[in-house]
């Protein structure tokens, strides 16, 4: 029996989607330069199987993550899965890797030719004939003009290999570049109680242009979970991007967990975690469609799943302004409008 969570129609696409969805960066698992060290693909395959029976409809990934691993791992979870009750595959392109040298960062490459090239490896990986959300992962570096990658992206649209076409991390100056080539379906962007920045530009660009907007990293990579400590950061895989982020270490590490332990209150009186309080508080801006989560465990699930039906009362969200203010963690608006 699959369990009915909150949906929300991503931008002017038919996709109805539930508020939160699976984040498959971490179970990429470790060995390339953002990687989280070491996964056990079964507990991957768990947490994504579990996910899904908890009612979330939707699974976000990228070729980059674990340089082609994570999209294989989300392809292994899905055959355990009746096809009535499979979720909708995102996944992004844009982030070049050289294999024999798996810890040099990728580059950043929208050429037309590669986005091809991607979206076919990416549709081999994952067992699909269709991507039901393709998205450029970040900015292209390499000169190539924005409109000329989009073109690609419209024909992809055209062909059927993709169902809807967004982008991650984009600015709005190549939103509405975008945009004066084929609407752009949806923008993925960081969105936390810490990294707070595109509720000021991006998103209320997003809300006024039909866009739908899908915040990453709500939980800041799990610093706003119920227990991650600086404790916990020492037992860290030595090979765990985290290490060297700046948002992990001081003096940035001590207000973020003041800022996390403020919404202990709030959890308290809804009766629920530390986690659905900080993804609901992403949920409650005006044009979010919906929030990634990462898990590596079915217990993870478990943690933030009760985000999905969290509605925060303005006191709650006044409270946790004050917090933000009060911590000085973060950057950007502090109050959802």
């Amino acid at each position: 029996m699959i369990a009915t969570l909150p949906n929300r129609q991503l931008g002017t696409t038919d996709l109805q989607l539930s508020t939160v969805g699976f984040g498959a960066w971490a179970i990429g698992g470790g060995g390339w330069s953002f990687g989280w060290g070491p996964q056990d693909d079964a507990a991957s395959i768990a947490s994504i199987r579990h996910a899904v029976q908890l009612g979330i409809n939707w699974i976000d990934t990228a070729a980059v993550y674990g340089l082609g691993h994570s999209e294989e791992v989300v392809r292994r979870a899905l055959d355990g899965i009746p096809a009535p009750d499979r979720p909708y595959v995102f996944t992004k392109c844009g982030m070049v890797w050289d294999d024999r040298k798996p810890h040099v960062p990728p580059r950043q490459v929208l050429e037309p030719s590669s986005i091809r090239a991607e979206c076919e490896a990416s549709l081999r990986r994952l067992g699909l004939d269709r991507i039901d959300l393709y998205q450029f992962h970040w900015p292209d570096q390499t000169g190539t003009p924005i409109e000329d990658s989009w073109e690609t992206m419209a024909r992809l649209v055209e062909e059927g290999k993709v169902r809807a076409a967004g982008v991650s991390n984009f600015s709005v100056e190549l939103l509405e570049r975008c945009e004066s080539l084929r609407h752009v379906d949806s923008l993925q962007p960081p969105l936390s109680l810490i990294r707070r920045q595109a509720a000021e530009v991006e998103i209320p660009w997003c809300r006024a242009h039909g866009t739908g907007v899908i915040g990453y990293s709500p939980l800041q990579s799990g610093i706003l979970t119920d227990r991650f400590s600086e404790a916990r950061l020492t037992s860290l895989a030595p090979d765990d991007w985290r290490r060297r982020s700046p948002e992990f270490t001081a003096p940035r590490l001590k207000r973020n967990l003041a800022l996390r332990d403020a919404l202990r209150p709030v959890a308290q009186r809804h009766s629920t975690t530390v986690s659905a309080v900080a993804i609901a508080w992403t949920l409650a801006w005006p044009g979010v469609t919906a929030a990634i989560v990462g898990a590596r465990s079915p217990e993870q699930v478990e943690g933030w799943i009760g985000a999905a039906a969290l509605e925060l009362t303005v006191e709650d969200l006044d409270e946790i302004a004050r917090a933000i203010g009060q911590s000085g963690a973060g950057s950007g608006p502090a109050l959802p409008r």
